[in-house]
């Protein structure tokens, strides 16, 4: 298991002990990825949803730097194509999943954060909209934490487009979805902070084969936006946000949550054949 853990700074352990003298709604944080284990950190999310549904985790905000996967929605699946996307995924180095949201094919790789929150909801589909609608607002003050200036709202051409994704001028840099329990939301996505030509260079590829008309250029990232930008102060960035809104407790993983995760991850790999066509 890999942590990608913080040395938070005076000002940020401010923000979170004055968040908790506000009686914010508790939200855990959690930075445990398993990038050499793409199937099992799709899995997690999953096994945090259902956990969170049944009222036996609370809720939680994973953030993680993940290893080089294409995540593949469910349209993707019923494209002809989606086998020979499937093989352009692996011939260029990264691992194929099926992910928890739906969406057309994202990249995730070394150079962005994955994020999920499992929210306990008594009704969840009442909520959907104002879900998207605090996490998009909460990256955009992130962002401008950077001093990066962002907008909420997809571009003509943008890749696995959404109406709440962020874009700073002509780049899309953040990307969201949403996935259902009976009691709880799942809001998941990326923030890509750098390398931005991996997914456009991924991205071509696989959209030609599942017949997706895209304009690459819209692919972009923080850095190129300002090149000072890291993983490490974007997160500090994104927690700083949410402590805006919750009262955050970091924490770690559970062994539970890990071991259902595991029973869960072989159901997000792609079964299909990606031999000779």
């Amino acid at each position: 298991m890999a942590r990608f853990h913080l040395t938070i700074p005076g000002q940020l352990a401010f923000i979170f002990h004055y968040a908790h003298l506000q009686m914010k709604p508790l939200v855990r944080v959690v930075q445990d990825g398993f990038p050499s284990e793409p199937a099992l950190d799709t899995a997690v999310s999953r096994a945090l949803l259902i956990r969170t549904s049944e009222s036996t985790v609370a809720e939680t905000f994973r953030i993680h730097v993940p290893g080089r996967i294409v995540a593949f929605g469910k349209r993707d699946k019923l494209s002809p194509g989606y086998n020979a996307a499937v093989a352009a995924a692996r011939a260029a180095g990264f691992f194929p999943v099926e992910r928890l949201v739906g969406g057309r094919a994202a990249v995730f790789h070394e150079g962005v954060l994955a994020f999920s929150w499992s929210i306990p909801a008594v009704n969840p589909g009442t909520g959907i909209q104002s879900r998207f609608g605090v996490l998009a607002e909460m990256m955009v003050n992130a962002f401008s934490k950077l001093g990066v200036s962002s907008a909420i709202g997809d571009l003509p051409g943008e890749y696995c487009p959404g109406t709440f994704s962020i874009h700073c001028g002509p780049i899309k840099v953040m990307g969201v979805g949403q996935r259902l329990a009976r009691h709880a939301a799942h809001v998941g996505g990326l923030v890509v902070v750098s390398g931005s030509h991996l997914l456009r260079e991924t991205l071509v590829p696989i959209y030609r084969t599942l017949g997706i008309a895209w304009d690459p250029a819209t692919a972009g990232s923080l850095q190129d936006i300002s090149s000072g930008v890291t993983l490490d102060t974007t997160t500090h960035a994104i927690l700083g946000a949410l402590a805006d809104l919750r009262t955050i407790e970091i924490s770690t993983l559970t062994n539970e949550i890990v071991s259902l995760a595991r029973q869960l991850a072989p159901e997000h790999i792609p079964n299909v054949c990606t031999g000779t066509t």
